[in-house]
């Protein structure tokens, strides 16, 4: 499919410049751009298997390197969204549950809905316009301000304040997610007769919830958010490339613009390597959660 993709890595490398046919195919050769495709993908998965993933056309250094080097920003900025915001969402939708059909309960469902509903990168630049360029709160773009460099405690203070609203756009989606499907387990579980049975039993309402409702409910919850890590991913791609992030979704997509063919593939497979990993992790903390998976 990259390859079916409309442009060629040569215009991008040998830019506007003239340049002749000889050199042209001398180029195609190096970069083995002239042999078959058939042949090409033997030979990448050759490399593969050798834990090669190639050489990148733009940046001219090997693909893993560059990965290595952006795959700590993505989780920088994946991580605080998904434990925050998916806390926040569990929160708030035992709130929800407790107060069925109430003001509240409309309340927080709607918002749910609206932020499962608005797309990330639309999302990232309303933030932009109101709390960078509007308010000045926080900066529009980047990881760190590159005009004051810092070091120690402010350099932290400073990837921190930049990490706000790209983690906000990308986690909202997540916060909305976890509120709408914890709500709506949280609202079956209630309304089991063991709920019943420890309430007659005279448990106090906070012990009812946290150690017979919640474990229970958070069972299809833990489920959502490990199948959806992959949108997760795919939006960390649009944020950065809307703020500016310097990580892996920031360098796919300026693969994609120079047709850089073992890049683009490079992240894909790692992309495709942490979902499958992130499944196998959701599947075994649904165990945790649920010890009568271990029985059956």
């Amino acid at each position: 499919m990259v390859h079916l993709a409309p442009g060629d890595p040569l215009n991008f490398i040998t830019g506007e410049g003239d340049i002749s046919n000889e050199q042209l195919a001398r180029l195609r050769q190096e970069y083995g751009l002239d042999r078959p495709l058939s042949t090409q993908y033997i030979l990448y998965m050759a490399k593969i298997f050798q834990g090669d993933l190639g050489y990148s056309y733009r940046y001219r250094e090997p693909v893993l390197d560059l990965i290595q080097d952006r795959v700590p920003a993505t989780f920088l900025l994946m991580m605080p969204a998904l434990v925050l915001f998916v806390g926040l969402g569990i929160l708030l939708g035992i709130v929800a549950a407790r107060r069925q059909n109430s003001g509240g309960d409309l309340f927080l469902s709607g918002l749910a809905l609206l932020g499962w509903s608005v797309p990330v990168f639309w999302l990232g630049q309303l933030l932009i316009i109101a709390c960078a360029l509007k308010l000045g709160w926080f900066p529009t773009q980047g990881m760190l301000n590159l005009r004051a460099p810092t070091q120690g405690m402010a350099r932290v203070l400073d990837v921190l304040w930049h990490l706000a609203l790209p983690a906000t756009a990308l986690g909202m989606r997540f916060l909305a997610l976890s509120t709408r499907m914890t709500r709506s387990s949280m609202v079956q579980v209630l309304r089991l007769d063991y709920m019943t049975t420890a309430r007659a039993k005279g448990l106090p309402e906070r012990v009812v919830l946290s150690r017979h409702a919640l474990p229970n409910a958070l069972l299809p919850v833990i489920t959502i958010i490990g199948m959806n890590m992959g949108t997760m991913l795919t939006g960390s791609v649009l944020v950065e490339v809307v703020f500016a992030w310097p990580g892996m979704g920031r360098l796919l997509y300026d693969g994609v613009l120079a047709r850089d063919y073992p890049l683009i593939i490079g992240i894909i497979l790692i992309v495709s390597i942490v979902v499958v990993a992130v499944n196998l992790i959701t599947d075994i903390v649904y165990a945790i959660v649920d010890p009568r998976i271990r029985y059956t």
